[in-house]
């Protein structure tokens, strides 16, 4: 609990200008951003990749963090927009140069989404609901993959809590089918 109050507060000195706050914030965030790009991209040196591209984006955009909302909602968009960046830019590497994937430096499997057989398969249900129904991308990513509580991503996104579970639900009944279909 003191490390969350300790981030809260080394944010909002960070978006005032505090250089020596940033560089805290940023030592301090580093080992939960690495984890969190991990959810997403199978390989660990992706999510490395992916990392220190969000640590980037905090230190040039922190800001633009008004403290409306806590910190660590603010950095899971930064974590979840970095991270699907990291994919598509991988996929668009791999439709020119097909890489094979080293079993050894795969992410541990238990931090795969409950809602997915790969973190693969749900990067490709993400990019497909994202161009069907992108309305529904944001309360899936930061629900099952940001493990957000619904008041936070109600608050984030800008709606209604009970919208926000309506698409919640109509986000998992539309990835569902794809991800059976990709194991398949």
């Amino acid at each position: 609990m003191q490390h969350a109050s300790e981030t809260e507060e080394l944010a909002q000195r960070a978006a005032t200008g505090d250089t020596a706050a940033l560089d805290a914030l940023l030592q301090l965030i580093r080992p939960e951003v690495v984890r969190r790009c991990g959810r997403f991209l199978p390989c660990r040196e992706d999510a490395e990749e992916a990392a220190q591209d969000v640590l980037l984006q905090v230190a040039r955009r922190i800001d633009s963090f008004e403290g409306r909302s806590r910190f660590s909602t603010w950095l899971y968009t930064v974590v979840a927009n970095c991270a699907r960046q990291k994919y598509r830019e991988l996929k668009r590497r791999a439709a020119e140069q097909p890489v094979t994937i080293d079993e050894s430096q795969q992410v541990d499997p238990r931090t795969t989404s409950v809602i997915a057989g790969s973190r693969l398969d749900l990067l490709e249900a993400l990019e497909r609901l994202e161009r069907e129904h992108p309305h529904l991308v944001a309360p899936l990513v930061y629900r099952d993959i940001c493990q957000l509580d619904y008041a936070e991503i109600a608050e984030r996104v800008g709606i209604p809590l009970g919208t926000l579970k309506s698409r919640l639900h109509q986000a998992r009944k539309e990835v569902r089918p794809w991800l059976s279909d990709a194991s398949g």
